[in-house]
């Protein structure tokens, strides 16, 4: 008997899980329902605006494009046309900075992107999300500008205290592996910054083409010991203290640039997407310091890469691998030289219409 009302007094309960559970299914049918109402809602009213947001994207290029118009025939003030011209950056910084921004159409995904992910959509339709993707951007270069510095450090160190001068190659090709990866995210986070409206050169994303293809490669070099270590490791040397001098340069545009960026970005004439790449965001003092260590760093690139482009062809290394490095490393020298010099001329046409815009308000 007891058993018997044991199962009477479960019954009532198992009927009434019953109950909340076919309850739950429907309420998750009739949510999913009005969710996708919602959506549909949503898009609707979205169209007009995003029809609103393109063609005042349109109207502001085209304005800015008759503005120089005008300007090149010398029918107009350049007085008139620097005030101008600020106010329709204005106005772009502010449709860009916005919500607006996801309602206009952003890079096309390249190949990069498509052969590492897939065709998904990488854009954030909420600019807090691409905020946090550019966050995450810069703390990923912080973290690895310290690494640049310190991992090739420790190994010339090692090299001196415990290796007797000659490099193991396990070490090196770690190394080497890190590069690979470290190149290969920031390709990755470029691209996808770029997708959601930031500012970076394709030169910098090239450049991080051309390093990993550098560090597939340097992974294939046999690492010659002895005998004659020195003379064999000679590059693979002066290599390690090429990014030394990297990490050091990195570390400065991080730390100073960063903040001018800030700054620039407070008074209207940079997005909140753009980054900090050369020499761009610097002020006169940290121009000073910082042009000369990527003028220096820039020839010591290129010296390197003409050292293993000599050690091959007087055959000291003959293997492959050596002048193709050698070759990568010279055309990132050159790239890199030519894009910090058209910086810099574009930063001194800036300085020199900021002086005239001075000059102007001194004699108003």
């Amino acid at each position: 008997m007891a058993r018997g009302a044991m199962e009477n007094s479960s019954s009532p309960s198992a009927d009434k899980i019953e109950e909340e559970v076919a309850a739950a299914v429907e309420e998750a049918k009739e949510l999913s329902d009005a969710v996708s109402v919602h959506i549909s809602r949503n898009q609707t009213d979205e169209q007009p605006l995003r029809q609103r947001a393109v063609a005042l994207d349109s109207k502001i290029r085209s304005l800015r494009s008759s503005l120089y118009s005008l300007l090149h025939n010398k029918n107009l003030n350049p007085n008139l046309a620097d005030k101008l011209d600020e106010d329709l950056q204005r106005a772009r910084c502010i449709l860009v900075d916005g919500d607006a921004s996801s309602l206009l159409p952003g890079h096309a995904q390249g190949r990069f992107l498509r052969m590492f992910l897939g065709p998904i959509n990488v854009r954030a339709s909420r600019k807090d999300v691409q905020l946090k993707v550019k966050e995450e951007y810069n703390s990923y270069r912080d973290r690895t500008a310290l690494l640049f510095l310190l991992f090739p450090a420790i190994l010339l160190v090692l090299r001196s205290w415990i290796w007797d001068g000659c490099l193991p190659a396990f070490p090196v090709q770690i190394y080497q592996a890190w590069l690979l990866f470290l190149y290969t995210g920031l390709a990755l986070r470029e691209n996808i910054l770029r997708v959601n409206g930031s500012d970076i050169r394709p030169w910098w994303i090239y450049h991080h083409y051309i390093a990993m293809l550098m560090a597939l490669v340097s992974l294939t070099w046999e690492i010659k010991g002895q005998p004659d270590c020195a003379k064999r490791q000679r590059g693979v040397q002066l290599f390690l203290q090429w990014a030394m001098m990297q990490g050091i340069a990195m570390l400065l545009q991080n730390r100073y640039q960063r903040q001018r960026l800030y700054t620039r970005i407070a008074l209207g004439k940079a997005k909140r997407m753009d980054v900090v790449w050369g020499e761009t965001a610097g002020v006169d003092g940290q121009l000073w310091l910082l042009c000369p260590i990527l003028f220096i760093l820039q020839g010591f690139e290129a010296y390197v890469g003409l050292l293993l482009l000599k050690t091959a062809f007087v055959g000291v290394i003959s293997e492959w691998q050596v002048v193709f490095c050698g070759f990568l490393l010279v055309l990132m020298a050159i790239g890199n030289f030519t894009n910090t010099v058209q910086t810099l001329m574009t930063k001194s046409r800036f300085k020199a219409k900021m002086r005239r815009s001075k000059s102007k308000q001194a004699l108003n």
